[in-house]
C-alpha cells in the first residue's frame, strides 16, 4: 500500500460507489510475491485462521481448487486438512504458475521431513481462465476477493468451476483495513493509501446474485504492530501495493519517503509500537442444484437435468 511505478489512471466507481482496484497494479503486486520465496506473512494467517473453519465441511472434497494459491498461502492448510483430496492451483499469472512447475510453490520453513505424507505442490497447476466447469467440491479463495475490479464476475467462475452441492469458502481484507493510513494520507492531502473495500454484508449480497446458496458471513479485526516504520512501510506494501487508480503517478523519490516515516510517526501507540488495524472477511455458500424456472417453454440443459435427478432420489432415499 506504498505506491507502484505505474502511472494513475482515472478512477471509476462500481455500482455500490466504491472505487475498484486497478487491474494493472495488482497484476505488478503479484509479479512482485512470484518473485519473493515466500507469500506475505499476513496471507498466510489469513489462511490459517480460515483453515479453522473448514470443520463446517462434513464430507471430504474429492477435488479441491486452491485459487490464486501462492498469494492465499494456504497450500499447507489444504493438504493437512484433506491429505487423499487432488488440489489444483489456480493461478492469475504465468509467473505463478510457473513456481509450481519448478517446485517453488512450499515455503523452506515447511517440514516435509516430518513425513506426514504431504504431496511437495499441488498435483496440477493452471491459470485461473483455465479452470474447467464442475471440477471442484471445495473452491478454496484466500486474499482474492478484494484484489478484483469486477467481484460479481469472479463469484460467476467461482460458481461455474464448483460442482453441484460444492463449497466456496474464501477470506479476503474488510474495509477497515489500514484506516489508520487512511486517516494520515487525507490529513496529508495525498490520494488514498489503498483502494476501496467491501463489506462483508455487500459480499454477502453480491454471493446470492451470483447463484449460491446459504452464505455466511464473519468478520474479524485485528491490530499489527511494528517497532519501526520503515519495517511496517515494507511489511504493508508486501500486500500487494496500492491499488488505488488515483495514487500517486510515478515513483516517489527517497525525499518523500524520508517525509512518510516521520509521518508514520504519528500513529505510535504508548507502548512504543505503530500499529495497524487489519479487517479480515469470511465467508462460505454453496453451489444449489438448479431450479428450471416454469415458463410456457422450458428450457433445461442434459447436465442441469442429471443433477436435479440425482438430488431428487438423494432426498427420496433419506426420506
Amino acid at each position: 500500500m506504498a505506491d507502484d511505478r505505474l502511472p494513475a489512471p482515472t478512477a471509476s466507481v462500481s455500482a455500490a460507489g466504491l472505487v475498484p482496484p486497478d487491474p494493472a497494479a495488482v497484476r505488478r503486486g503479484l509479479q512482485r510475491m512470484a518473485a519473493q520465496p515466500e507469500a506475505p506473512w499476513l496471507h498466510a494467517e489469513a489462511a490459517r485462521r480460515m483453515g479453522s473453519k473448514l470443520e463446517l465441511i462434513r464430507a471430504q472434497p474429492a477435488r479441491i481448487v486452491d485459487w490464486w494459491a501462492w498469494s492465499g498461502a494456504g497450500e499447507q492448510v489444504l493438504q493437512q486438512a484433506y491429505p487423499q483430496s487432488n488440489i489444483t492451483a489456480a493461478e492469475p499469472t504465468p509467473g505463478l504458475l510457473a513456481r509450481h512447475a519448478s517446485g517453488k510453490s512450499r515455503p523452506a520453513w515447511w517440514p516435509a521431513r516430518l513425513g506426514w505424507g504431504l504431496t511437495s505442490r499441488p498435483a496440477l497447476a493452471v491459470l485461473d481462465a483455465d479452470v474447467p466447469a464442475a471440477s471442484a467440491d471445495l473452491l478454496w479463495a484466500s486474499m482474492v476477493l478484494h484484489a478484483v475490479d469486477d467481484p460479481a464476475a469472479l463469484m460467476a467462475r467461482w460458481r461455474n468451476a464448483l460442482a453441484i452441492d460444492g463449497m466456496l469458502m474464501f477470506c479476503c481484507l474488510g474495509p477497515d483495513t489500514a484506516r489508520e493510513l487512511q486517516t494520515l494520507y487525507h490529513r496529508l492531502g495525498w490520494p488514498p493509501p489503498r483502494h476501496d473495500l467491501q463489506d462483508m454484508h455487500d459480499i454477502g449480497d453480491q454471493l446470492v446474485h451470483a447463484g449460491f446458496a446459504d452464505p455466511v458471513m464473519d468478520m474479524e479485526r485485528l491490530t499489527l504492530t511494528w517497532r519501526d516504520a520503515a519495517t511496517m512501510l515494507r511489511e504493508v506494501h508486501g500486500w500487494g501495493g496500492n491499488a488505488h487508480p488515483a495514487r500517486f503517478a510515478g515513483l516517489r523519490t527517497p525525499r518523500w519517503r524520508d517525509g512518510l516515516l516521520r509521518e508514520l510517526e504519528s500513529l505510535r501507540r504508548p507502548d512504543g509500537t505503530l500499529a495497524l488495524t487489519v479487517e479480515l472477511i469470511y465467508g462460505h455458500a454453496v453451489r444449489p442444484v438448479p431450479r428450471a424456472r416454469m415458463q410456457a417453454r422450458t428450457t433445461v440443459s442434459l447436465d442441469d437435468m442429471r443433477a436435479m435427478t440425482r438430488s431428487g432420489r438423494s432426498q427420496a432415499h433419506r426420506s
